[in-house]
């Protein structure tokens, strides 16, 4: 509620007029800018897109012919015509094709590791630290569609890093998260006596990278590729004990 005793332009403290009504300024000069706001009312800022909306959109063409076509197919025409608008607009959110690729790259470093939070934490027994070790290290497998077409993207990525520096900046960092996280599980599953848990994580994600590629490309079957992540667990951690 708009307070009386205020200035309705500067918010000054009205003096009383002594008589008849309450004045409504506090001087000519805001009775006047006020007539003028009121005959020439500003006209308001157009209204911003939702730019995560409008990227992940964008991110989703960039991904989308990458896995279909390769990461050379992917110009700003190509990705404005997967995604329904005009070049032009792409070219308003990126300031060049390469920052469109390096931004779709983290977009799906980040969507990656959403759905596989997700699907860790709705896995059965989630709390286990060998149940976590082992749903974690299935996610670098390509078990659906979703993570099929993402490690043929990230392949697709990871070649042209090694001849675009700017590009393998995004692989090539000090931190090693997804390492570091199975030596926890490691370290938390119960090692044998003479397991290194870092040098067998080390091991472990590389090894079932390149067994995810195998699947991918029909080499392996999941089956097999289990069989053999479940023989490397067995080598590596204790027995349970029985009851």
């Amino acid at each position: 509620m708009r307070d009386e005793t205020q200035c309705r332009v500067c918010r000054r403290t009205l003096r009383p007029s002594g008589r008849g009504r309450r004045p409504t300024y506090c001087s000519r000069a805001c009775q006047a800018q006020a007539y003028r706001s009121r005959k020439n009312p500003p006209v308001p800022p157009p209204a911003l897109p939702d730019r995560s909306v409008h990227h992940h959109k964008f991110f989703e063409a960039v991904w989308r012919i990458a896995a279909e076509r390769g990461l050379r197919a992917v110009t700003i025409r190509a990705v404005a015509a997967t995604a329904g608008v005009t070049p032009r607009v792409v070219q308003y959110q990126f300031t060049s094709k390469r920052h469109l690729l390096v931004s779709a790259l983290y977009a799906l470093h980040h969507d990656n590791e959403r759905r596989a939070r997700a699907r860790i934490a709705a896995s059965r027994n989630a709390s286990d630290p060998r149940v976590l070790l082992r749903a974690t290290l299935e996610e670098l497998l390509p078990l659906d569609e979703q993570r099929r077409r993402s490690l043929r993207v990230m392949t697709a990525y990871y070649a042209w890093s090694l001849t675009d520096p700017v590009l393998a900046a995004v692989f090539l960092h000090a931190e090693t998260p997804l390492e570091e996280l199975i030596t926890t599980l490691i370290t938390g599953a119960g090692p044998r006596q003479s397991i290194d848990p870092a040098r067998e994580a080390d091991l472990l994600v590389s090894g079932v990278s390149g067994l995810g590629l195998d699947l991918l490309h029909g080499r392996r079957t999941a089956a097999d590729v289990r069989r053999t992540v479940d023989y490397h667990l067995a080598r590596i951690l204790t027995p349970r004990s029985q009851p």
